[in-house]
């Protein structure tokens, strides 16, 4: 049974600093790309930062590029989301999608909100 479960959501101050985990099972993590997506109250879902299957490249959207990191461990067949100097407008739903080819996985999201 596929599952990726995301975690390590919450509330967090502007300017401070999260990470968000995404362990995944029931698929061969190594052989996927994985990525982060997000998606605010009334807006639709967009890409937050992928990572290749073998970490070889990763890319980010440019609202977050040299805030938030994405990395994974094949060891412990999870992806991460460090997200640093966080803003109001980072508030959103985050999810995380593991690709190959024609197949695609989602998480069922974790809540990140950014408010004083």
């Amino acid at each position: 049974q596929v599952q990726l479960v995301e975690s390590g959501g919450g509330l967090a101050q502007p300017g401070g600093s999260l990470r968000l985990s995404c362990a995944a099972s029931g698929f061969t993590f190594g052989s996927y790309t994985m990525a982060w997506y997000r998606q605010a109250p009334g807006k639709g879902r967009e890409l937050v930062a992928g990572i290749g299957s073998n970490g070889g490249w990763t890319n980010y959207a440019g609202s977050v590029k040299g805030r938030f990191t994405i990395s994974s461990d094949n060891a412990k067949n999870t992806a991460y989301l460090q997200m640093n100097s966080l803003r109001r407008e980072d508030t959103a739903v985050y999810y995380c999608k593991a690709t190959m080819g024609f197949n695609e996985y989602w998480g069922k999201g974790t809540l990140v909100t950014v408010s004083s």
